[in-house]
């Protein structure tokens, strides 16, 4: 892996599409952004709105927060977690230095 002292970055996209989300539905919510084994590479990302837990690391911008776990923070250092809208669809989208392949959907990878 790269630079583990590298954390990973949320865009400003990603911030307002989180803001946009929890407008709609009224709530606060936390965006997760999670490493799973599995996939059709080795690992899948998992993202979801969640509650913080107390160990996880809280990246948070104008009352907007992303959280990782401890367990997937290593596997994410020096990410960039994005909003990318095309005519494909919109989704939440992460640029991961530390995979060294993925597959065609953007969701696994392998390290």
């Amino acid at each position: 892996m790269k630079d583990l002292a590298l954390p990973p970055r949320v865009t400003d996209r990603a911030f307002a599409r989180l803001a946009e989300i929890n407008a709609a539905a009224g709530t606060l919510r936390a965006l997760r952004v999670a490493v799973e084994g599995g996939g059709c590479s080795g690992f899948q990302y998992r993202i979801e709105l969640d509650d913080p837990a107390e160990d996880d690391l809280v990246i948070e911008k104008d009352g907007q927060r992303v959280v990782i776990d401890p367990v997937s923070l290593p596997l994410l250092q020096g990410a960039v977690i994005d909003f990318s809208e095309e005519l494909i669809g919109a989704r939440f989208t992460i640029d991961n230095p530390n995979a060294t392949s993925s597959c065609g959907c953007g969701t696994s990878f392998s390290i």
